[in-house]
């Protein structure tokens, strides 16, 4: 399956999280949270990708295409290179999640070849191919 995504691809990643410090039993603890950012950024790729879920997940390995495009605005060549961030492996790790969480897939272990690749481009958004292997 493929699909693309039109939309202004979301920058915020899985790093971004807030931290809450508390005390218990008199000892400093600590929690991370996804911060209200990046709970944006999930709910729109889910938002994006929720049309495109299989009506059932692929089983055994998959390969999985991301092409990242972000919007050129005038500044960029259309098709040139990103090489700014934020780095693939950070936008893909949001974005793999939230396939998981649709059931493109059981596990996102399931993912045993990954190309990831961005790019400044006229149309914005994320063009997606998955393909069950083997």
């Amino acid at each position: 399956m493929q699909f693309f995504i039109p939309m202004r691809p979301p920058t915020v990643t899985h790093h971004d999280k807030d931290l809450h410090a508390f005390m218990r039993g008199g000892k400093p603890c600590a929690v991370l949270h996804d911060s209200p950012e990046l709970k944006a950024a999930r709910a729109k790729l889910r938002a994006g990708l929720a049309p495109h879920a299989p009506a059932a997940p692929l089983g055994g390995p998959v390969r999985l295409v991301v092409k990242w495009l972000f919007p050129a605005e005038g500044r960029h060549p259309d098709g040139a290179w990103k090489t700014s961030r934020p780095d693939t492996d950070n936008l893909d790790k949001a974005l793999k999640d939230e396939m998981t969480r649709l059931h493109f897939w059981h596990d996102d272990a399931q993912v045993a070849s990954e190309i990831s690749e961005k790019f400044w481009a006229n149309t914005p958004g994320i063009f997606i191919r998955v393909e069950a292997l083997g």
